[in-house]
């Protein structure tokens, strides 16, 4: 029975969810890579571990928060021109202490930037051939934590998180010359959390899944409207067109039998445009 998750770097998504399973009885270490964001996780409640990740190191302050019996593993690759290098190297960090601390149970946290946007709709079963570096950096970081042996690791591939704090709009605010038409692939901070926690309890392992809002309004559509909403600089949509791609959850609603809270990312700003109102 799991009792225990650890979080590997707890930030804005990784103590949203924390906090969820701590609602939920759960006991939950979660990790902090800096003094600042230590100090801030340690007043949520979670039991907070200073872990920084290196390609060649992992340093951590307590070995007991390997001790666990889900690990989720949480952190991006960072803006650096050899990441497609960097990121796998820390990722093999993380999977010998796996091995080292006999962890059963892993979930990575990936994205949608794995597939290439090839204008079609995209499925888990088509080969990722990532258009930038971070991912592919993700892409090699799946592989290695999907082939640690006796291990099951699901992989979640989000799409763009909105939600809580994080104003959309900021994206896109005053660009020009953006292709109108393109779909947005977008998933909400609070379906992240309920996607993760159903994996947890319903106990879905060795799995790969999109994990994206099943509706896709266009970039015009959403960011226009996400400007107005917080008074920002209307985005200038011209009618050129660009490679696109939308990201299919089907696996996961079927095999979650998951309904997500924010259907659209419409949805998201409906309820970000009465929050305003009220105000």
């Amino acid at each position: 029975m799991i009792k225990r998750v650890s979080i590997l770097g707890c930030g804005w998504l990784g103590t949203a969810l924390g906090r969820r399973l701590m609602s939920k009885g759960y006991v939950v270490k979660g990790s902090a890579a800096t003094s600042e964001s230590y100090t801030k996780l340690e007043f949520t409640g979670i039991q907070t571990y200073h872990i920084r990740v290196e390609p060649d190191s992992l340093t951590v302050d307590y070995n007991s928060f390997f001790n666990t019996d889900v690990l989720i593993c949480c952190i991006p690759p960072r803006r650096n021109e050899n990441v497609a290098d960097i990121f796998p190297r820390q990722i093999a960090q993380i999977a010998q202490q796996v091995q080292k601390m006999e962890i059963s149970k892993v979930i990575f946290i990936s994205s949608t930037s794995v597939y290439e946007s090839g204008n079609k709709v995209v499925r888990e079963g088509e080969e990722g051939n990532p258009e930038k570096a971070s991912g592919q950096a993700l892409l090699k970081a799946e592989e290695i934590l999907l082939t640690i042996s006796g291990v099951q690791t699901t992989v979640v591939r989000f799409g763009g998180l909105i939600g809580a704090n994080r104003n959309p709009a900021r994206f896109m605010a005053g660009k020009k010359n953006i292709a109108a038409g393109s779909p947005v692939n977008l998933i909400h901070r609070d379906d992240c959390v309920n996607i993760l926690t159903e994996i947890i309890e319903k106990g879905v392992w060795g799995e790969v899944f999109n994990a994206c809002s099943p509706e896709h309004p266009t970039k015009e559509e959403f960011y226009t409207k996400a400007a107005k909403i917080s008074e920002l600089p209307l985005p200038e949509f011209s009618e050129r067109t660009e490679n696109y791609k939308v990201i299919s959850s089907e696996k996961l609603i079927n095999r979650l039998d998951y309904k997500f809270q924010y259907p659209s990312p419409m949805d998201y700003l409906k309820e970000l445009e009465e929050w305003t109102y009220r105000i």
